[in-house]
This record gives C-alpha cells, structure tokens and sequence, in this order.
C-alpha cells in the first residue's frame, strides 16, 4: 500500500494528486496545506474525482508532520510573494520560499522515505531541504521537465516522434540549464544536423511564461514530471530520470539517475568541454545562491 503526502495545495499540487489518485499504483493520498481550507477543497475534489472515475484511493487531509508515515512526500508550497522579475525568474523566490522549506524540513527529521522537491528555485530548495532535514533520499522535479520539453521540441523540428528523441537537460532549472546536444540522439543516432541550442534555449525560457499568461500557472507538465519521478524513486518502474540530486561539495543539480527497485545510480552524460563549462557555472550560480541563503538565515539569528 504505497501512500504519498503533498505539500502544497495550489496548482502542481492540485495536479499531482489528480495523476497520483488516477496512477493505479497509489493507495493514500495525503493533502497538506498553509490555512487546511485549500487540502480540505481538494480532498473533496478528488474524492468526486475518484467516485466518478472509480478510483479506490483513500484521500485525507493531514499535518505535514503526519506525513512520516508515508513512503514520499511531495513538497511543492509556494510563499506569498510577488515575483516581478524578468529574468532569472524561478530565483526570485530563494528567499520567501527558503524560510518556508526550512521549517518544514525540520519537521522531516531522519525521514526514511522519498522527499521529491518541486518548489523553486529548485535546486536550491532540495539542498536546503536534504541539509536541514537529513533525510538521504531527497531529490528535486525541474531538470526532468527541462529534459521533456527539449526532447518535444527537438522532435517537432525535426518531424519524429517525441519517443524517437534521447537527450538530457542538466545543470540548474533555470537559467543556467545545460543541454546535451552533443549526446542527443534521434532513432539511436547521432543527430544528422547540429542541434539548434540556442533556438531551443529560448523556447525553453519562453515555454514557461507562455503557459503562465494563457492559464496563470505551469501545472501538468511539473505534475507528470513529479509522478514520473515518484514512481521511478519508489521502484513501481525502472528507468532514467533527470532529478536535481547531489553534485558536489553540497551542491545539488539537475543529473541523470537511473533507477532499478527504487535504487539509483549517476548516469551523467560524456559532456562536450562547452557543456562542461556550462555545468561549472550552473555549479557555481548555485553555490553562490545557497550561500546567499544560508547568510540572510544567520542575519536574523540572535548573536
């Protein structure tokens, strides 16, 4: 019976529990949100949802504290806060978001199970949460919607199917995302022409705010993008994965993991030396921001 708490009752959250409640692997829904009226308002909404459909999914609402019980918990809360920027946009939210993934982490404490990370910026968050919480298995959902969207628009360029398209997006989820052209493959070929990496970095960058504009918020893609790595982290299926995950020296970044059983191994990619030195400075950008994290968190500590 494999039961899964969400965080975070807004958009993706709305969404994941829709995918979660209809997946025929999950058995418990769990619901959490900031006022309990949002989880409560979903909770109902999926139990429709589940009589309509005939789902047997059992869905509650429950304290993130309650969540210890389950075998993952998806944490995908967002502060209030207004995002005003123009670019760099998911870095917006490191510090409204870090306070409110510190607190929670700290209510997560030697937890044994799967913590997938969706709130941004990413990256940063899942190490703020792995860091806080000192759970092992904590990864975050961002380079497997990146890696996603580049292989469906690769595959529309080219007139394929999507499935015929392998390739990665790593790094950040965000600005400093690397993409794989060098491995990319088509049918298991090599690309017969060179990737257009900077048309489909800007389709990328735009993708998001395209969404935004037409329905207030990204929700379907993050969502399937979180099941995905669920079910994948919890050894329902096997296979690759991009999940934000520890680097080095304390950073996490977006990295291929493929899993079997649940287990997970690194699977990076022969990098080309300019996508290395993309890496690097993904790494850096990262370090740098969690560094600014962690000195706004000293600031307000008492001497």
């Amino acid at each position: 019976m494999t039961a899964v708490g969400v965080i975070g009752a807004g958009a993706v959250g709305q969404a994941v529990g829709m995918l979660l409640a209809a997946s025929g692997w999950c058995r418990t829904v769990a619901v959490a949100s900031r006022s309990g009226r949002s989880a409560a308002a979903l909770v109902t909404d999926l139990e429709d949802m589940g009589q309509a459909g005939g789902s047997p999914v059992r869905l509650v609402t429950a304290a993130p504290a309650h969540m210890r019980a389950c075998d993952a918990v998806v944490v995908c809360p967002r502060a209030a806060f207004t995002n005003t920027a123009t670019r760099d946009v998911r870095m917006a939210g490191l510090r409204a978001n870090g306070v409110l993934l510190r607190r929670l982490a700290r209510q997560f404490t030697a937890y044994s199970g799967v913590v997938l990370v969706v709130t941004n910026p990413v990256d940063v968050m899942t190490r703020l949460f792995a860091e806080e919480s000192g759970c092992a298995r904590v990864l975050g959902v961002g380079s497997n919607t990146d890696s996603a969207r580049y292989r469906a628009i690769l595959a529309r360029r080219l007139r394929v199917p999507a499935a015929a398209v392998h390739g990665h997006v790593i790094g950040e989820h965000g600005d400093h995302a690397v993409i794989c052209a060098s491995t990319t493959t088509v049918h298991g070929r090599r690309m017969p022409v060179p990737v257009p990496v900077t048309e489909i970095r800007e389709e990328l960058a735009a993708r998001p705010g395209r969404i935004a504009d037409g329905i207030g918020r990204t929700r379907c893609g993050p969502a399937a993008a979180t099941v995905t790595a669920l079910a994948h982290a919890l050894g329902v299926t096997d296979g690759v994965v991009e999940l934000s995950a520890h680097w080095r020296d304390g950073v996490h970044l977006g990295v291929p993991l493929h899993f079997t059983g649940g287990r997970r191994t690194e699977c990076m990619p022969t990098l080309a030396p300019n996508e290395a030195s993309q890496l690097a400075a993904a790494e850096s950008k990262l370090r740098a921001a969690y560094e600014t994290l962690q000195a706004a968190e000293k600031e307000k500590t008492p001497a």
